[in-house]
């Protein structure tokens, strides 16, 4: 197919056959309240220093949060978070009840259970067409080795 001759949705569903995996990130928004939302498009960027980046929706409901934060945290989530992935991918409800988080680097809300979490600064924002592209300097991580949940093809997976 040549630039011209596919759709966004068929252009999203080709994007789907590569698999990834599934991450909600979390910062202390302006007026001190927990946000997060679930995030796909997660990647490492650099060993030294320690970068890493994701990418979030210009119509994201918490989009201005994100992009003012100084600190996020990347929570890549295990095989049995389901739940939480589709909770946090929802809107209109409080994302964070019922579950006891903890405050991390510059307040940022960290989940109780995870695969690996990363603690970042925002290092860097880039513009990305219909998303922005932010990168982050890890400052710290918690690597529990659990098995990771994946996304394929709009579904979840397993390894």
């Amino acid at each position: 197919m040549s630039n011209n001759d596919f759709s966004k949705l068929d252009f999203r569903n080709a994007l789907g056959s590569f698999a990834t995996g599934v991450t909600v990130i979390t910062t202390r928004g302006s007026k001190g309240q927990k946000v997060g939302m679930t995030v796909n498009s997660f990647n490492s960027v650099s060993l030294d220093p320690p970068l890493i980046l994701w990418s979030i929706g210009r119509d994201a409901n918490c989009f201005d949060e994100f992009v003012s934060a100084e600190a996020f945290a990347v929570h890549i989530l295990a095989a049995d978070q389901e739940a939480i992935s589709n909770r946090f991918a929802s809107s209109g409800t409080d994302r964070f009840a019922d579950i006891d988080s903890v405050e991390g680097l510059s307040g940022v809300p960290l989940l109780p259970h995870y695969s690996t979490c990363f603690q970042c600064t925002t290092e860097h924002s880039y513009d990305g067409g219909d998303h922005v592209i932010l990168v982050g300097r890890v400052v710290a991580f918690d690597d529990l080795g659990h098995q990771p949940l994946l996304f394929h093809r709009g579904k979840y997976a397993h390894l």
